[in-house]
Formats: C-alpha cells, sequence, structure tokens
C-alpha cells in the first residue's frame, strides 16, 4: 500500500495545527515523524488514521481518497506512549481482540497469536494479567496488539518514551527487524534525533505544522534544508554563526578574512549563517589550519563520558561536545577550535547552499 497525503491542512477553533502537508509513504519503508512537542506528529497521525477530520486536501491510499472512510473501516494497527492493554484479560486474549472482532476461525487466531507473541518475546507470558508485566513486556503486548491484524498502515506515536533507557534501546533496536518482512507502511513518530538516525528509513522533519524536510534519514540528517532543520534534527543542535563571505574569505567576529575551504569555494560574495555541528568543535588546537573562537561560558553539563559546554559565543548560545569530564566555570573565557571542512553555510533566504557532505551548489 502507498499512502499518500496532498494539501493537508487541519485546524481547531483557527488554530492550525498542519498547514499543507504533502507526504508520500510507501510499503516497505519504515517512516520516522521527528519534530518537538506541539510540531504536529499527532495530529498527522491522527489524520492518516481517520480520527482527525481534514479543514483541506485529502488523503489517499493505493490511490484511493480515505479522507472521510470512518477508522474502523480502515486496515490499520496503531501503538500510542502509553500503554494501552485490557487490564482485564491476559496477554493472549489482548492479542487476539482485535482478530475476535473480525470473526476469525479459532485455529487462524491461535496461530497469529502465538506466532506475534514469540516474535516480539512475550510467548512465555501469554497467560498473564497486563499488571503482572513490566513496562517494556506491556509495551511488547501492546504493539503485538497492533501488528497482529497484518494492518496496511501502522502507526507508532512515541512508543518507547515512558519506557527507562534501557528498555528503550532493547526495543529500538528490535524494531526495524520486526517489519522488515511485511508488506505495510510504518510511521513513526519521535522527538528524539538520535532515535531518527538509529532507525534509519526516511525522515520527515515537522516544525509547527508544516513539513521542513523528508527524505532517506542520513541524507536528511547530512543536509537540512534550512536552519530550523538544524535546530530540530540535532540533539545538541548545530552551532550557528552570521559571517560575510568575499574574495574567497570569510569575516567572523570582527576577525580577519579566513580562506574558504574548497567545498564554499563557489559561493558568491555576501552575507551567510555558518552552522558547525557540537562534536566539529574543540577545547584544544588541533593544529593543520583550525580556526578558533571565544566565547563565555554559560554552564556546562556532564553526561556520562561527554562534557556538553554551553556557550554565549557573539550573542548566540553554541554547544561544545568535549569527550571525557570537564570543569569550566560561568563566566569564563572558553577558546573553541574548528576545522573549516565541518562548515555548512545558509544563505540569506535560509537555504542550505554548502555542506561538508555534498556538492550543493556547485
Amino acid at each position: 500500500m502507498s499512502l499518500v497525503l496532498e494539501g493537508v491542512s487541519r485546524s481547531v477553533e483557527g488554530v492550525p495545527y498542519l498547514d499543507n502537508i504533502n507526504l508520500v509513504c510507501e510499503r516497505g519503508e519504515f517512516n520516522v515523524l521527528l519534530g518537538l512537542t506541539r510540531a504536529g506528529k499527532t495530529t498527522l497521525m491522527r489524520v492518516m488514521a481517520g480520527l482527525e477530520p481534514l479543514n483541506a486536501g485529502r488523503v489517499l491510499e493505493d490511490g484511493v481518497d480515505v479522507s472521510k472512510v470512518s477508522v474502523r473501516k480502515r486496515s490499520l494497527g496503531m501503538v500510542y506512549q502509553q500503554f494501552i492493554n485490557y487490564p482485564a484479560m491476559s496477554v493472549y486474549e489482548n492479542i487476539a481482540s482485535p482478530l475476535r472482532l473480525e470473526r476469525l476461525p479459532k485455529a487462524d487466531i491461535d496461530r497469529r497469536v502465538r506466532d506475534e507473541a514469540a516474535r516480539l518475546g512475550i510467548d512465555h507470558l501469554l497467560d498473564r494479567l497486563p499488571s503482572e508485566l513490566s513496562g517494556g513486556q506491556q509495551q511488547r503486548c501492546a504493539m503485538a496488539r497492533a501488528l497482529v491484524r497484518d494492518a496496511k498502515l501502522i502507526l507508532l506515536d512515541e512508543p518507547l518514551v515512558n519506557l527507562d533507557y534501557k528498555l528503550r534501546e532493547g526495543l529500538r533496536s528490535e524494531l526495524r527487524a520486526l517489519f522488515a518482512d511485511r508488506d505495510t507502511v510504518v510511521v513513526y513518530a519521535t522527538t528524539e534525533p538520535e532515535e531518527a538516525l538509529i532507525l534509519g528509513g526516511k525522515t520527515a522533519v515537522l516544525h509547527e505544522g508544516r513539513l521542513l524536510q523528508h527524505g532517506p534519514t542520513a541524507e536528511v540528517y547530512r543536509n537540512p534544508v534550512n536552519t530550523t532543520v538544524t535546530q530540530v534534527f540535532a540533539d545538541p543542535p548545530m552551532n550557528l554563526m552570521q559571517a560575510r563571505i568575499e574574495d574567497g574569505q570569510f569575516y567572523v567576529d570582527g576577525r580577519e578574512g579566513i580562506e574558504l575551504p574548497p567545498h564554499l569555494s563557489h559561493l558568491a560574495t555576501g552575507h551567510y549563517t555558518l552552522g558547525l555541528r557540537p562534536h566539529h568543535l574543540f577545547a584544544s588546537d588541533r593544529g593543520q589550519g583550525s580556526v578558533s573562537l571565544v566565547g563565555e561560558v554559560e554552564v556546562a553539563e556532564v553526561a556520562g563520558s561527554v562534557t556538553y559546554i554551553h556557550l554565549d559565543v557573539n550573542h548566540r548560545d553554541w554547544v561544545v561536545l568535549e569527550r571525557g569530564v570537564h570543569t569550566v566555570h560561568p563566566g569564563a573565557r572558553f577558546e573553541v577550535h574548528f576545522h573549516r571542512r565541518h562548515l555548512y553555510v545558509f544563505d540569506q533566504q535560509d537555504r542550505l547552499v554548502a555542506s561538508p557532505d555534498s556538492e550543493l551548489g556547485q
């Protein structure tokens, strides 16, 4: 099945939730909806499911307009943030419930329930009640119930967000394999850039109800179309600074001109926004033509084996990701270094015009 959204818009009491969304999801693909809280991910999923009416546009399944088709008549499975299971039913009966509604033969129900439970590693828990399960097991039960129908469309709305880190990590690594041999459209919503990168497939970046970019996940990450995507699809977000390019050099922070690296040599004279990822900044000079800038420390966060150093650089918030534990003090002068080959460049219309990973504009 293909799922196509054409010019989809949705507003409630004059407040826009979705604005002219055009999106194509093909069967066999793993599609990630990535966006901050209130970006429109859940509303978009509810539109896909037929749970929300449209103000404009249409939803097509295999070329057929289903915009006004009831959710009860859709081939659909949905998994939510919460562990939604029927508390009085065993795990077996929870998984079997959608098949019983379809009045399938008892032998078919039993085979499909046991097969799905085995795929999700809960076949030994079929006689238990949801209250007797851990959080991860409850979510596996909810997922099995959504998947057992072999629906044409599977929607997963931040299904791992309420699990602890270890459980999230384990389930996340299994998800792609669960759908690898299913002839279905899969759409997975998340606020976490790292999760999108791990899941792969294709990613659609949403922001304030608008679709900013959609494509293969690695390509979207490497070549964000504008600076908003750099802030949504990165944690910490990309560091940005204003610069002027002229005569083969770029100028920032009142400094003397710095020679452009080869991937920026095609850029015309003008004002631009330069971007650097936090892991491409260093506290110590790496030599070989590295460039330095000075900021003021705002705060340092130690997170396991890395330290996030937050700086004020020319009145912009920057983050430096340093391996190891580092002690710095708020208000201190802090010099950061970077290599010019890691620079991203956006023009005055906020369009990506140069990237370390592409030959844009050449």
